[in-house]
């Protein structure tokens, strides 16, 4: 295979939760149209496979990589996206053979599998990127649940059975009980939490009280409107990153970032979503023991740091150029993205938003100038 660089043309998905903004402008493409800009795939998934030239001929990237094992995203999030988890490889094999045996087009909108993969992940901040990932200690959320009782005391009844599993222990009952509201107790509790503000000093914040305040309005009748009360909020600032592995509840709220994870399509959501949500598969499928995402923060005067996860699909690292000349610190295959300023390959240059990828050769690539690029690797050696 010849010694170079291949650079890639990717296709933007646009969900109604993306910016206008973020990725255009990271692009430096116009967007005269206004649509929501949401996710950018790097890639083989058949779903959106990038695209390279090759011999004066745009050809799937798949033609020169193969299957890649992993996907690369560029993600812009103006709204929040839906609580969601994704299964493991068993349970991601087991449902996608199940759906294809009930006759259910890929294409559905009931269907939960796209395909038989896993599909753990790392969200690694260009912006301040917010998030709620991970069910939070059982007594932390009564704690929260019984303030707000404080507040909303109408709501006593609804919350005595969310009350009494968590006092057991169980966020698998606390989950169900919730997912399972009536029409009028969800219409209920958006009625109070758009009606009502936090006490000050209270263990609710005001951020969680504002959260639930904008779910309540963006979607009424959604008992996951109190997710800031029994999920972990955090935000990373630039360059930090989280792990998300597979059965764990989670929503990104607001931020741009670099996105990697096993390739795979498979979504199981639970909440603020108008998509389709399958209560019954979802439990299946979570995890439901307390965890808080561990968050990676590498050295600031790193030139190169790896973002390590327990996951052998994917490694995401960080590289850092201020002019002199030094080599990828990886092997190839790999697909990178340049976030900031630019670097020269070879014969090539690539700006700010480009993408390349990088075969799997004996030879080292030279990269030099003043940039910084994410690169995602098969993490498995």
């Amino acid at each position: 295979m010849e010694n170079k660089l291949y650079r890639l043309k990717n296709q933007i998905k646009h969900y109604e939760w993306g910016s206008q903004n973020l990725i255009p402008q990271f692009l430096d493409i116009e967007n005269s149209k206004g649509v929501p800009c949401a996710e950018m795939w790097m890639g083989t998934h058949s779903l959106s496979v990038s695209q390279t030239e090759i011999d004066g001929r745009l050809v799937n990237l798949t033609e020169l990589s193969g299957e890649l094992p992993f996907l690369f995203k560029l993600l812009a999030v103006e709204k929040p996206l839906s609580i969601q988890a994704h299964p493991n490889k068993a349970q991601a094999e087991e449902g996608f053979n199940r759906e294809e045996s009930r006759g259910l087009s890929i294409k559905n909108p009931t269907r939960n599998y796209k395909d038989k993969n896993h599909k753990p992940e790392i969200m690694c901040a260009l912006s301040p990127f917010t998030l709620m990932a991970g069910f939070r200690e059982p007594y932390g959320i009564s704690v929260s649940l019984e303030e707000f009782l404080l507040i909303a005391p109408p709501l006593k009844e609804i919350f005595s059975p969310l009350l009494r599993a968590l006092s057991s222990g169980s966020l698998s009952s606390f989950f169900r009980i919730l997912s399972g509201f009536s029409r009028i107790e969800r219409e209920y509790l958006c009625t109070f939490i758009r009606e009502k503000d936090g006490v000050q000093g209270g263990v609710i914040t005001q951020a969680q009280w504002k959260l639930m305040k904008d779910f309540a309005s963006q979607y009424p009748g959604d008992p996951a409107i109190i997710s800031p009360l029994f999920l972990n909020i955090f935000t990373l600032q630039p360059g930090q990153a989280v792990f998300i592995p597979s059965g764990v509840l989670h929503a990104y709220l607001n931020g741009f970032g670099v996105e990697l994870m096993a390739a795979s399509d498979n979504v199981l959501r639970g909440g603020l979503t108008p998509k389709h949500m399958d209560s019954g598969e979802l439990m299946n499928i979570l995890h439901f023991v307390p965890f808080i995402p561990q968050i990676i923060t590498p050295p600031s005067a790193a030139g190169w740091f790896c973002y390590n996860t327990p996951c052998t699909d994917f490694l995401l690292s960080v590289m850092r150029g201020s002019g002199e000349e030094k080599a990828f610190a990886e092997r190839g295959p790999a697909i990178c993205v340049v976030t900031e300023g630019e670097l020269s390959a070879g014969n090539e240059t690539f700006k700010k938003g480009e993408s390349f990828y990088l075969p799997r050769t004996g030879f080292d690539f030279l990269f030099s100038g003043n940039y910084s690029l994410f690169a995602a690797t098969s993490g498995a050696k």
